[in-house]
C-alpha cells in the first residue's frame, strides 16, 4: 500500500555569506512533518527548473504508489552568476567558468545544510544531491569531495567535459577536471552514482568516433570509477535515453528512475 502523505511546495531565501546574495531555494516536504520521524534529503541543484521537471508531482506520486519511502527535497536555484557559481570547487575551467564553485561548496555545507537540518526533520544518515548538466558537475563534485554526509548522487546529463585547456590548445582527454579529480583521489569515498545521458544529449564529438561527447565523457566518468574498485551495477547505476535531449522534458522522464534507485522501498541501497 501507498502512503498517503500529501506533499507541499514552498520557496525561502537563505543569506548567503559565502555568495554573497540571497539564495532561493525551494522545498518539497511532507506536510506531516510535525511528527518525530525524520526523512532523507535529496538536494537538487537548479531548483528554478524544479515546476518543468515535475519534481512535486512526481515525488508525490511515487511515495503514493509506495515505490519510495518519503523525503524531502531541496532544490537550490542558480542565477545569471550560475556559470561561475556552478563547476569544481576550487578548480576553473579554462575560461575561468566556475570560479566561484568553491564558495557554492561553502554555502551547501556550511550554510544551507546547517539550516536544514535545524528546520526540518532531516536524517543526516540519507542525504543524496543531484543536478543536471553543469549542475550535475557540481553535485558530483560536491558528493565526492564530502563524503561520507552525502551517500548517493545523480549526475543527468552532466558537464563532464569540462576542462582545464581550450580544444584549439592542446587539449587531451586527460584535460578534463572531473576524470582527473577522480583519478589523483587516493581515498575513494563511500558513495553510490546514478549517470545519465540521452542519445541526443548534443551533436559533438570531439575524436569523431561516432559517439557524442556527453556520453563518451560520462562513460569515460565511469571507468575513472571502475579503476578505482567501484563496480558498475554495484555502485555505480547508467541509464542511456534513446533519443533523450539536453531538457528538463528528457529528465522529467527519468528522474523517477533515480528517486526509486535513490530512496526505492525495496532497494537494496
Amino acid at each position: 500500500m501507498g502512503n498517503k502523505l500529501i506533499y507541499s511546495c514552498l520557496n525561502e531565501g537563505v543569506f548567503s555569506v559565502e555568495l554573497e546574495r540571497n539564495v532561493v531555494i525551494s522545498i518539497i516536504f511532507p506536510v506531516e512533518m510535525g511528527s518525530t520521524h525524520t526523512y532523507p534529503l535529496l538536494l537538487m541543484n537548479d531548483g528554478q527548473d524544479f515546476e518543468q521537471l515535475g519534481v512535486l508531482n512526481t515525488v508525490s506520486k511515487l511515495v503514493e504508489q509506495g515505490a519510495m519511502s518519503p523525503i524531502v527535497v531541496v532544490g537550490i536555484h542558480a542565477n545569471e552568476n550560475r556559470i561561475w557559481e556552478y563547476g569544481i570547487g576550487g578548480q576553473p575551467d579554462y575560461a575561468n567558468r566556475g570560479h566561484k564553485a568553491a564558495a557554492t561548496t561553502r554555502f551547501v555545507l556550511l550554510e544551507l545544510l546547517p539550516y536544514l537540518t535545524d528546520t526540518f526533520r532531516i536524517d543526516s544518515r540519507q542525504i543524496a544531491y543531484a543536478g543536471f548538466s553543469l549542475g550535475g558537475l557540481m553535485a558530483l563534485d560536491i558528493a565526492w569531495s564530502c563524503s561520507p554526509i552525502f551517500t548517493k548522487v545523480g549526475v543527468f546529463s552532466g558537464a563532464l567535459w569540462w576542462r582545464g585547456k581550450a580544444l584549439d590548445a592542446g587539449y587531451q582527454a586527460s584535460d578534463r577536471l572531473m576524470h582527473a579529480k577522480i583519478r589523483a583521489s587516493v581515498k575513494v569515498p563511500d558513495l553510490l552514482f546514478w549517470f545519465q545521458t540521452g542519445t541526443r544529449d548534443e551533436q559533438d564529438d570531439r575524436d569523431q568516433d561516432g559517439v557524442i561527447d556527453s556520453i563518451q565523457d560520462t562513460l569515460e566518468c565511469i571507468a575513472e570509477l571502475e579503476r578505482k574498485g567501484l563496480r558498475w551495477g554495484e555502485s555505480i547505476r547508467y541509464v542511456e535515453v534513446e533519443d533523450g535531449e539536453h531538457n528538463p522534458e528528457t529528465w522529467s522522464h527519468v528522474l523517477p528512475d533515480f528517486l526509486v534507485w535513490a530512496f526505492g522501498i525495496t532497494s537494496s541501497h
